[in-house]
C-alpha cells in the first residue's frame, strides 16, 4: 500500500507528493525490526521515548515515520506528526491489515485473576468441537500449528493486528484474547471489534509505578472494554462485588456465572479429587434446566469459575453443552496449577501466583487437600513491585509449613535483596524458611527435601521459558529441573 493512501485512510495528514509513493508493508513501534516498508511510529513508555530510536530505524532503510514532534532526520524522509500516536499506531495497523477483527470473532477476557486459564479453556473447547480457534495471552500467541512468545499479556496494536491477519488468512474463526487492563489504558486493542467479553474478577493489583494511578482507574481500564468496545455480549462473574461497576454502562447481552445464587451458570456440589499425583475437583454443572456432575484436573474454586466462564461462551456457540464438559474435564493449563509427574510420593505443582492475591489462593487451595508439608518455592521480580515483596513474604510465612526463598527474575536487581524484602515479612510463629539465590539451586534443593504426602509449590514463573537476568532471558525451564532432580532421586539407592 502506498503511504499517501494508507495515512488517507487512517485519517493522518498526508505527506507531499515526493513521498506519497513509499510502499508501505509494515508498522511497527520498536525501532530494531524496522525495515524499508515499514511505518516507525515513535511512542512514548514507561521506561523511555521512541523519538529517541527514529534515527535508528531509519538507518534499517524505514522512510516512514509518526510522531508527536519534528524529528532530526535526513530529508528523504516522511515525518508525520500526530497529537496522539498510540492511536495512529492502533489505527495504521488495522487499517494496513484489513481490520482483521472483523474477520474473526474475538472473545476478550479480562479481570485480575484467571484471564489466562479461562481464554485458554475457550480455546480448548473450540478447538476440539472443531471450530479452529487462536489464543493470545500470557502464555503466547496459538493458532494451528504456530506458538510465538509474547512480551505483554496483551501485544502492542501493530503486532495485534498482524496475528489477526495471520489468522484469518490461515482459516481461525474465533480469538480467545486475554485484554490485560494495560492494554486498554494504552489503546494496544484499539480498533478491535468484540463478540464477547468475559469478566473474572478484580482485586488491587498493577498499581503504582508505570501501570495505573489508583485502583479506580485500574477498575475503570476493565470496565472500559464493555462500555466502550460495546460486545454484543458480557459473561461476568456474579460473585464478584465490583461486577456491578464494571458492566454499568454496558447495554448488550448479559450471561452471570458463579457459584451458588441466582447467576445463570452456577456449581454446586463441590468436592476434592486427587488421583494419584493429580489435584482436581467434581461438582454439579447447573444452567437452567441442565444439570450434570462433572470434574476438572484443575483444583479450586477459582478454577471452577473459570470453567464456568469458559462453558457460558461456549454454549453460544456449541449446542452440545455434554461435549463442554467432556472437554473441560480434560483441560490442562501449562503454568497455571500444573501438577508434575515426578515423584509418586509428593505432589509437585508449578504456578504463576506472583503476587499477594494469588498466592494466598493457591496455598490456601492446596491446603485444602491437607498434605503432610506444604512448600512453597518463591522470589519476586527484581527492579519494580517492590510493594509485592512483604505482601508476598507475609502470606507465605503464614500459611506454608516451609518456605524456599529464592530469584524470580531478578533483571538488573540483586536477588538477594530482593529476598531479603521478602524475609522482612517473616515473623515468630510463622514457618522456617530457607535462602537459596539461584533459583536452579533452589529447585534441586525442594524436590530433594519431599516426603510421603508433601505438597511443594514453585510460584512466580508458571509458563515462562526463560529466567530474566541483566536485561537477557536466559532459557529456564522449572519443568527440566523438576524432572531432573527427581530422576536424581529416584535413581539413587535407598
Amino acid at each position: 500500500m502506498k503511504l499517501s493512501e494508507l495515512l488517507s485512510s487512517a485519517g493522518l495528514p498526508c505527506v507531499n507528493k515526493k513521498h506519497a509513493g513509499i510502499q508501505i508493508g509494515h508498522v511497527c513501534c520498536d525501532s530494531r525490526v524496522a525495515r524499508a516498508d515499514s511505518v516507525f511510529v515513535c511512542i512514548r513508555g514507561a521506561v523511555t521515548d521512541g523519538h529517541l530510536y527514529a534515527r535508528s530505524a531509519y538507518n534499517l532503510g524505514c522512510l516512514a515515520f509518526v510522531g508527536e514532534y519534528k524529528l532530526d532526520l535526513p530529508g528523504d524522509a516522511a515525518v508525520v506528526i500526530c497529537e496522539n500516536p498510540r492511536f495512529a499506531l492502533a489505527r495504521l495497523s488495522a487499517v494496513l491489515f484489513g481490520f482483521p477483527s472483523r474477520r474473526l470473532k474475538v472473545i476478550g477476557v479480562t479481570g485480575t485473576k484467571g484471564k489466562t486459564t479461562t481464554a485458554l479453556m475457550i480455546a480448548g473447547i473450540l478447538n476440539r468441537c472443531g471450530i479452529p480457534t487462536g489464543y493470545i495471552g500470557s502464555n503466547g500467541i496459538l493458532f494451528d500449528s504456530f506458538r510465538h512468545h509474547t512480551a505483554n499479556t496483551t501485544p502492542e496494536s501493530c503486532d495485534l493486528q498482524r496475528y489477526m491477519f495471520e489468522m484469518a488468512e490461515c482459516g481461525i474463526k474465533y480469538l480467545a484474547l486475554e485484554v490485560s487492563s494495560q492494554a486498554v489504558y494504552l489503546e494496544r486493542i484499539r480498533y478491535l471489534d468484540f463478540d464477547t467479553c468475559v469478566f473474572t474478577n478484580l482485586s488491587p493489583d498493577h498499581i503504582g509505578g508505570a501501570e495505573h494511578p489508583d485502583f479506580n482507574h485500574y477498575k475503570a481500564c476493565k470496565a472500559r472494554l464493555f462500555s466502550e468496545y460495546n460486545p454484543a455480549r458480557a459473561v461476568v462473574n456474579a460473585n464478584d462485588p465490583h461486577t456491578p461497576d464494571i458492566i454499568r454502562n454496558y447495554r448488550g447481552e448479559i450471561t452471570t456465572f458463579g457459584l451458588g445464587g441466582s447467576a445463570h451458570i452456577t456449581a454446586g456440589n463441590i468436592t476434592l479429587l486427587s488421583p494419584g499425583n493429580v489435584l482436581g475437583t467434581a461438582f454439579d454443572f447447573i444452567s437452567g434446566t441442565y444439570k450434570k456432575r462433572t470434574t476438572l484436573s484443575l483444583p479450586g474454586d477459582f478454577n471452577i469459575q473459570n470453567a464456568l466462564a469458559a462453558a457460558a461462551v461456549c454454549q453460544k456457540i456449541i449446542p452440545d453443552t455434554d461435549k463442554i464438559l467432556s472437554v473441560l474435564e480434560d483441560i490442562k493449563v501449562e503454568g497455571r496449577f500444573e501438577c508434575m509427574d515426578a515423584l509418586p510420593y509428593a505432589t509437585i505443582v508449578i504456578d504463576y501466583a506472583h503476587n499477594g492475591i494469588s498466592l494466598s489462593s493457591v496455598l490456601r487451595t492446596l491446603r485444602a487437600y491437607n498434605p503432610r508439608r506444604l512448600i512453597c518455592l518463591l522470589g519476586s521480580v527484581g527492579g519494580r513491585t517492590q510493594m509485592r515483596r512483604r505482601e508476598l513474604g507475609a502470606i507465605a510465612s503464614a500459611l506454608c509449613d516451609f518456605c524456599i526463598l529464592t530469584a524470580d527474575n531478578p533483571d538488573c536487581e540483586d536477588p538477594v535483596l530482593v529476598i531479603r524484602d521478602i524475609a522482612s515479612a517473616f515473623v515468630p510463629g510463622g514457618c522456617d524458611y530457607i535462602s537459596i539465590p539461584d533459583r536452579r539451586e533452589a529447585i534441586m534443593f525442594a524436590v530433594g527435601m519431599l516426603r510421603e504426602g508433601d505438597i511443594l509449590l514453585l510460584a512466580g514463573k508458571g509458563h515462562e521459558n526463560y529466567q530474566l537476568i541483566k536485561g537477557i532471558k536466559w532459557p529456564f525451564s522449572e519443568k527440566e529441573i523438576v524432572l531432573e532432580a527427581a530422576a536424581r532421586i529416584l535413581k539413587s539407592p535407598v
